[in-house]
């Protein structure tokens, strides 16, 4: 069986997101779960950025716009949250491409959009 990358940092995030379910439940705009994340992070001392800002570049040159990842965490998985129904093939692809552009290996989908967490591990 391979190794699993990052164990121990995914297995704090996904505890933390957990309790965030837990307490929140479902139904909420993607906005609070952030919010509600953040503190997580800065109460038990998980180092993050929310909304870091990646540069975007097509044939060599910068282009206008920029990506955010929603957080970046422990300075190397990509922490996406998301509120609806399904974690769906776009949302993976969009992981994937932020994990192109950010040079970190692991992105971890989350969607509290249900009555139970659902999650999607990307790795590249």
């Amino acid at each position: 069986m391979a190794d699993i990358i990052y164990k121990d940092e995914s297995y704090a995030i996904m505890g933390k997101c957990m309790e965030v379910h837990n307490q929140l439940g479902s139904g909420f705009l993607e906005i609070v779960y952030k919010d509600a994340l953040e503190l997580e992070f800065t109460t038990n001392n998980i180092h993050y950025e929310r909304e870091k800002m990646y540069d975007v570049f097509y044939k060599g040159q910068k282009l206008a716009h920029n990506f955010y990842a929603d957080f970046v965490v422990y300075d190397k998985i990509i922490l996406e949250v998301k509120a609806v129904r399904e974690i769906t093939n776009e949302h993976r692809a969009q992981a994937l491409n932020y994990l192109t552009i950010s040079g970190c290996k692991l992105a971890l989908i989350i969607n509290f959009g249900k009555g139970y967490l659902t999650s999607n591990r990307v790795v590249l």
